[in-house]
This record gives structure tokens, sequence and C-alpha cells, in this order.
């Protein structure tokens, strides 16, 4: 039986979002966003983690579900902690990259209107702070966009 508690403090959201290039061709893959905030905005695939998974499965599941793809080897970038980083409230995400085949195909499915890929040096305008944890994570791997 699992406890149940109550804090007096407030307690932020977990999300997970995935970083996925197809190798050789220079592209993420992005998603369009079919539901608040940022109705039909780019972003990258993810959302918020069930309270019985573990965060990599989170990202897996959301990429499925927003992407139709499966990525088996996913390894964890960074987490992002801005205070304001989500208009719906105080939330942290944990961002998780992958690399898969250049013909990898994709379509939107669940909240995402659109799967879709991108060039790196011709991003959209992206939803939350999406463009600086692409931007960090091209440093990382030192590449420009």
């Amino acid at each position: 039986m699992t406890a149940s508690y109550t804090y007096k403090y407030p307690r932020p959201s977990v999300t997970t979002d995935a970083l996925i290039l197809r190798k050789k061709t220079a592209e993420i893959l992005l998603i369009r966003r079919a539901i608040a905030p940022y109705q039909n905005h780019w972003a990258l695939p993810g959302g918020f983690i069930d309270m019985d998974e573990l965060l990599v499965d989170a990202c897996k599941r959301e990429l499925k579900e927003e992407t139709g793809l499966e990525v088996d080897n996913l390894e964890q970038f960074r987490v992002y902690d801005g205070v304001d980083r989500d208009p719906r409230g105080r939330t942290l995400s944990v961002v998780f990259y992958g690399f898969v085949e250049a013909d990898a195909g994709v379509k939107g499915g669940d909240d995402a209107a659109e799967a879709a890929w991108f060039k790196l040096d011709q991003l959209p305008d992206l939803a939350f702070d999406h463009a600086d944890i692409i931007l960090d994570f091209l440093r990382l791997l030192g590449q420009s966009c």
C-alpha cells in the first residue's frame, strides 16, 4: 500500500522532452502543438510523466504517442528548470536525446497536430524554451545552427 502525504510546500510538475536527430542529415524532430499553451507552435516532442513511470520511459512514451517513433536508446542530456519556462506553472523538464536513421518516418498523434523533420539551420519559432535547449545541445555536439 502506498502512503499518501500532504505537504504545505508546493511542488513542481515534471516533464520530459526528446531531442531526436536524424543521422547524416542535420535534421531534428519537432511537433506542432495541437493544444494550448503554444497551440500551433512547433516544439520538441514531450510531456508530463505518469506517477508510476521512470523518466526515460515517459520520454519514450510521449515520443511514440506524438510522433509514432520508437527509439530504444535515449540518453539524458540536461534538466531545464527556468521558473517561468511554462505558463501552466512551475515545471521541470528532463531532456533526453537520441539518434535515428535518415529514413525514419514520423506522423503527428495524440496532442501533436503534426510531426516533421527540420534542418538545424532552418528551425521555426519554437514554444517554451525549446530553442535554448536545442542550442545548448548543439553546443555540446560542437555544432551551431
